[in-house]
């Protein structure tokens, strides 16, 4: 079974950092562009960053960019998003996806996504 599973979220305050990861099971995520997202309650999904399958190289939305990094472990079939410098306009449930075929960033489509975890910035 084909399965994404989200961790790390958590309630931290301004200017703090967590460690997101996703997790997958059922398939070799080292094969996988693998987007992370978010939402925020009234807003659009946003794409936060992707990392991609052919050669692991990343991109970030501006919002984040110097603030986050995205990574793989290998060993571990899961794929992390490091949050640092956090700001109450960080907050949102973030979820990881990945798209069948799709070597390279941005994913075009969301074929396996996994149930999101919430993160929350505030004092």
């Amino acid at each position: 079974q084909v399965q994404l599973v989200e961790s790390g979220g958590g309630l931290v305050q301004p200017g703090g950092s967590l460690r997101l990861a996703c997790a997958a099971s059922g398939f070799a995520l080292d094969y996988y562009t693998v987007g992370w997202f978010r939402q925020a309650p009234g807003k659009e999904r946003e794409g936060v960053s992707c990392i991609s399958a052919s050669d692991s190289s990343a991109s970030y939305a501006d919002s984040v960019k110097g603030r986050f990094t995205i990574s793989r472990d290998y060993a571990k079939n899961t794929v992390y998003l490091q949050m640092n410098s956090l700001k109450p306009e960080d907050t949102a449930v973030y979820y990881c996806a990945t798209q069948r075929f799709r070597n390279v960033c941005p994913l075009s489509e969301l074929d396996y996504r996994g149930q999101g975890t919430q993160v929350t910035v505030s004092s």
